[in-house]
């Protein structure tokens, strides 16, 4: 009879689907606001969050009411400062990889006639910037350049970059097999950069992929140099090959060379 009292210490199936559950939305969480200014503040909060019970279990009357007070009024600070991730987030939930599927065109030939752009900018000597949409959209930046429909070829590229041409100087935002945007400027990366080598440009492409998952490819007209930016790292010195399997795999290759070249604090 006493052991009935205690069968909720015997974990059930339900049990174990709600914790896989609440890990996998944990995981996802953290590997979403892994490098962007809102995992710091999450961890300030966690450690607000210890104190408050310590402070509770402790029973010290007025660090809980102002850390209550904190908490109340917080809430509404979050939102207006981590608007952008806010929207971001729910955008990437109704932006589903299966629903990009549909219609999505050839990735593989996608891939091929921007590493062919990459490739003919490089040998010109021209800068570029090239921005392929994740899952979190970028039609935010359409308003800030020229929006386009037409299909992804390399000519069109580099056309668009060709200098003194009224778009060569933004940045083009690519989604599925369409270009949908061009001349568009990107916001700059929230962190210090530590090489002072690098330009708006790069600038431009780390900030969007602190933001978005977006693959954002530089091509340097100093250095005729390429450089990918992908979930707020930077690897240069990539060549069109390294260019066209990060953007199938999305992620960097093994051969990639390259590091971080921004301090989080």
């Amino acid at each position: 009879m006493p052991f009935e009292y205690l069968r909720f210490l015997v974990p059930g199936w339900r049990d174990g689907v709600e914790i896989l559950i609440v890990a996998l939305v944990v995981y996802y969480l953290l590997r979403f606001l892994a490098g962007t200014r809102a995992l710091p503040v999450l961890l300030g909060l966690i450690v607000l969050g210890v104190v408050y019970f310590a402070a509770l279990l402790l029973k010290f009357n007025v660090i809980t009411t102002l850390l209550g007070v904190v908490f109340t009024y917080g809430v509404f600070a979050a939102i207006v400062v981590f608007q952008p991730e806010l929207r971001h987030a729910l955008a990437r939930l109704g932006r589903l990889r299966a629903l990009r599927l549909i219609g999505g065109g050839d990735a593989r030939g996608v891939s091929e006639e921007i590493s062919e752009a990459v490739q003919r900018l490089v040998r010109a000597g021209t800068g570029g910037i090239i921005a392929v949409e994740g899952d979190a959209a970028l039609s935010d930046y359409l308003e800030t350049g020229t929006e386009m429909n037409a299909a992804v070829s390399a000519d069109l590229l580099t056309t668009i970059f060709t200098p003194y041409s009224p778009l060569h100087d933004g940045a083009v935002l690519i989604r599925g097999d369409q270009i949908i945007g061009a001349g568009c400027v990107l916001p700059l990366t929230q962190f210090p950069v530590t090489d002072r080598t690098l330009g708006t440009r790069h600038r431009a492409a780390l900030g969007l992929s602190e933001e978005t998952d977006a693959v954002v490819i530089v091509i340097s007209e100093e250095t005729a140099q390429v450089a990918v930016a992908l979930r707020g790292l930077l690897h240069r010195d990539l060549t069109p090959a390294q260019v066209r399997e990060v953007l199938t795999s999305r992620s960097f290759p093994a051969s990639a060379a390259g590091v971080p070249v921004t301090e989080r604090s």
